[in-house]
């Protein structure tokens, strides 16, 4: 909520200058409690998290829909009121050059859907291929169908650090490479033995196969 303020967006300008750090994109977890299918404020924080990346020069702003926000499209009113509350907030963002990238548990057929009805080129699909894993999907099947509608992706393997669990990545590569994407890959995996050594080893990884 911070992040609304100029003078925060401003600190954060200034410490990616001084470190040299980029920021990609911007992540709403909390609309894994209030949920972007049925609460108002979250419809209000979204647009407001477009005006955050104007601000920063970020191109992704990614509600999140797990926990109590996790979407099942079985149930049509909640998806009704899901894409009728996204649509202006879509064209909002369309405007301001800004993606909203959705996360989500859904099959890649199922988020297609969604972005069909909601009927805006701003809005993509921010895949987890561990998410995707999780559910049993052939995530290389999903990452060609998806195509140019993944505006990012997380990288996670359950419980596994990269490379020692489920997921072939030099198998993703080629996905990605078949569907020529070049944008940010986030790390999202575990770290049992703590985020900077983990992170440092699994950063080395992925840039042999990256």
């Amino acid at each position: 909520m911070h992040l609304r303020k100029p003078e925060v967006q401003e600190k954060y300008k200034k410490a990616a200058q001084r470190t040299g750090l980029e920021i990609a994109s911007l992540a709403l977890g909390e609309l894994n409690k209030v949920p972007l299918k049925s609460d108002p404020k979250a419809a209000g924080w979204l647009s407001d998290a477009i005006d955050v990346c104007k601000a920063l020069g970020l191109k992704v702003a990614m509600p999140a829909f797990f926990g109590v926000g996790k979407l099942d499209m079985a149930k049509t009113a909640e998806i009704d009121h899901l894409i009728e509350v996204l649509k202006p907030i879509a064209a909002k963002a369309e405007k301001q050059g800004v993606l909203i990238g959705l996360e989500n548990y859904l099959s890649a057929d199922d988020n297609l859907r969604l972005i069909e009805r909601i009927g805006s080129p701003a809005v993509k699909v921010y895949y987890d291929v561990g998410n995707s894993t999780d559910k049993g999907r052939d995530i290389h099947k999903e990452i060609v169908t998806l195509g140019k509608r993944i505006c990012e992706f997380h990288f996670k393997d359950g419980k596994f650090p990269l490379g020692q669990g489920r997921i072939d990545f030099k198998k993703v590569r080629k996905s990605l490479d078949a569907i020529d994407y070049s944008g940010w890959i986030q790390l999202e995996s575990a770290a049992p033995h703590g985020l900077v050594a983990d992170y440092t080893t699994q950063t080395k990884y992925l840039r042999e196969i990256f």
